[in-house]
Formats: structure tokens, sequence, C-alpha cells
């Protein structure tokens, strides 16, 4: 009985350590200011019946954005077979360096926006073994290209790895030695910049990309749809994203955090062009946006990259510019 309590004893002392150090711990101090970026998309833009161009012209030059993440898709980047195509990006990373920008470089196979895993049709015809050797090829290409830009600051390496439970009938099972092998390719590459990896802030657990990454980035989505329940807000407290960080600081050490992916623009199921504006604005609004700003201001990032710029352009030239308009208060 004596050992009994012993046991029962130690356990609950650990316990109150372990709860005092996350009280402690847990509190992330609240930053000074937040520092706002943008994701964009070339391929959302034109997906959006947008001239890219255009569209990004504006979000640094109107919404005045000046820390941004971009992405080198593969199909975009190496439409066939060693055939390259920089043009997209040449002009967006040139653009971004002409005002003094910062841009974070997404590179790898699974990147921002549907479905998730961008392979040109030409690699989608391989095995996933000679996949993986085009994949390590592109990535060697793109890097070479770009690794002496002084506008980029990170290299992101793919988006959300570990997140299996989403769009996996895009990307099929995720192989950690492939993803092990990417990182160490890359640091073989530029060992001179961070390498930012990603996961999910409602589903992610963080240890995995946590724990391989220079820097870290989450995500933070407050509403969502689907045809089952309709629109549904998150159920997750703001500090629940501190105790987290505080876990796997616990097990990995300090490192850089940051909120890479703050959505403001609606949830859908089909194209935004498919859809009329009331329901858009049911989904997403001016009013929820604020909100949303407010939840990730409690999250206390100081870093925080915006999700849906392009969208909030094709509003504006659509005749509904409050978001826009929101936006360029932010940016100021």
């Amino acid at each position: 009985m004596n050992k009994i309590w012993k046991i029962l004893l130690g356990i609950l002392a650990l316990m109150i350590i372990l709860i005092v150090w996350f009280s402690w711990y847990a509190h992330k101090p609240v930053p000074e200011s937040i520092s706002y970026g943008m994701s964009f998309n070339t391929m959302y833009a034109n997906e959006l019946g947008l001239d890219w161009k255009e569209t990004y012209n504006a979000i640094v030059d109107e919404l005045g954005v000046r820390h941004f993440r971009l992405a080198a898709h593969w199909p975009m980047v190496e439409p066939i077979d060693d055939v390259y195509n920089f043009s997209e990006l040449d002009y967006q990373l040139n653009k971004a360096e002409s005002v003094g920008a910062d841009v974070i470089l997404a590179i790898g196979r699974r990147l921002p926006r549907w479905p998730e895993c961008h392979v040109p049709e030409w690699a989608a015809e391989k095995s996933w073994t000679d996949q993986q050797t085009e994949l390590l090829e592109y990535l060697t290409v793109v890097v070479e290209r770009y690794k002496n830009n002084p506008a980029i600051t990170y290299w992101q390496l793919e988006n959300e790895p570990y997140l299996e439970v989403f769009a996996k009938e895009h990307c099929g099972e995720f192989v950690e030695t492939f993803f092990e092998a990417e990182i160490a390719h890359l640091r073989s590459l530029d060992s001179s910049r961070p390498i930012l990896i990603t996961d999910s802030g409602n589903l992610g657990l963080w240890s995995g990309p946590y724990r391989h990454s220079d820097a870290f980035g989450t995500s933070v989505y407050v509403y969502f749809w689907n045809p089952e329940f309709g629109q549904f807000k998150t159920v997750l407290p703001a500090w629940f994203y501190w105790f987290k960080e505080a876990y796997v600081t616990l097990f990995y050490g300090e490192k850089e955090t940051m909120l890479i992916e703050l959505s403001a623009e609606p949830w859908l199921l089909e194209p935004v062009t498919e859809v009329d504006i009331e329901t858009q604005f049911s989904r997403m609004n001016d009013e929820k946006f604020s909100e949303i700003l407010a939840y990730a201001e409690a999250t206390r990032f100081s870093k925080q990259y915006l999700w849906g710029a392009e969208w909030w352009y094709w509003l504006a030239k659509k005749g509904h510019p409050e978001l826009w308009e929101h936006g360029k208060e932010l940016y100021k």
C-alpha cells in the first residue's frame, strides 16, 4: 500500500510541476505590435479570372503589403519535363525587392491552395519513386535560381506536410523519410536561410513539423462550412495556440513561430466564380474579418500572414470594396 501511495504521490507531484510550468510558460507575452503579411497565389488569381500581375501590383502598391508568402507551384514552374517557367516568380520577387518587401518562398509538392498537392501532368504519370527524383530536381533548380535573391528570408518546405487527413485523395500517404530527405537536400543547396515548416492550427499535432524546422508556422481558421453542419465556428480558444507552442518547446526548444495562414475568405466547396455574392458574404464579410483579426491577435503571434487578398480584389472589382479598404487600414 505504501508503494502505491508513493507512486500516486509521485504522479501527483509531476502533474503539479507540469501544471505550474505550463501556467508560467504558456503565458506567451503580448507582442508590442503585429507584423501583417499576405500569401499571394498566381494560380488562384487566374482561377478568379483576374490578371495575376495587376492583382499582385495592387496588393503591393495599393494595399501596401511588405511581407509576402509566394509559392513556386511545381506545375507552374515546370509545366513540361525539364522545361522551366520562372516568368511569374521572377516578376513577383523583383517587384518585392524593388519596394523593400521580404518573401517566404514556398517550395515542394504540397503547397497552398486546393488540391494541396500540385503535380505536373507529365510527372503524375510516373511512379512515386520517379516522382521523388523529379521533385528533388525541381527543388534544386528553384533554389539555385533564387538563393541569392535578398528578398527571400525563408524557404517554406511543403505546406502542412504532416496533415494526412486533409486532401489524402490527392496527396496519398505521407512518407516522412522522403520529407527528411527533402530537408537535407534543401540544406545542402542553401544553408544560409532558415527552413520554415508548417502545420494546421486546428488539426495538427505540431511535434513533427516543429522538430524538423528552423522556424515554425501554423494556420488559423475561425469559420468553417460543410454540407452537414453548414457554417460553424472554431471551438478552440486562442490560448490553445500558446499551450501547443509551450508543449513543443518543452521537447524541442525555442524557435521562431508565426501565424502563416490566417483565413479571411469564405470557406467554399465550389469555385468562387460559381457562387453568388450573398452566399460568399454569409461565410465571410467585414464583420467576420474584424472578429478573425481579434481572435488572431489573442494567439499572440507577432508575425501573421493573411489569406484572401485575391478574393478581396475580385470583390472590389465587382463593386464590393469593403474588405479591400479594411485591408488598406491594416497594412498602413
